[in-house]
């Protein structure tokens, strides 16, 4: 079902600061969207078949600023790539985790995406995506 990690998403307060540090280490910029309909901004960072996401809340209410005002910066959620989403999701509930999301939604990097709860999953927000590139 898993092929790999997609990425790993951690939330910042200051998006260009979050990406000055990645950068420092060696990691290239590949390139910065907004999710309107997560009112985020994504930052993308490729470190080999993974990618660092950095987010950047675009509104207080966002699920991002909750994040940060909660647990303060850092991993948000850990991401893996699967083939068929909607098969994930449904072997994924089959064997008793509570999924956020029942259907696949938009998501960044033109990639479909879903949540799976944090409190069936050890206390990790995952995320299951088919990335699209």
């Amino acid at each position: 079902m898993v092929k790999h990690i997609s990425h790993i998403g951690i939330a910042v307060k200051d998006l260009a600061a979050g990406i000055a540090f990645y950068e420092k280490l060696g990691l290239i910029l590949e390139g910065i969207e907004e999710v309107p309909s997560q009112k985020v901004r994504v930052a993308f960072l490729p470190c080999g078949d993974t990618r660092i996401e950095l987010l950047e809340p675009t509104s207080e209410d966002s699920p991002i600023a909750k994040f940060i005002a909660k647990k303060g910066e850092g991993i948000q959620h850990l991401a893996f790539a699967v083939d068929d989403l909607p098969a994930a999701l449904q072997k994924t509930e089959d064997a008793g985790i509570h999924l956020i999301d029942k259907a696949p939604r938009p998501g960044a990097h033109n990639a479909e995406i879903a949540f799976l709860h944090p409190k069936s999953t050890g206390g990790v927000l995952i995320e299951l995506c088919k990335e699209k590139h």
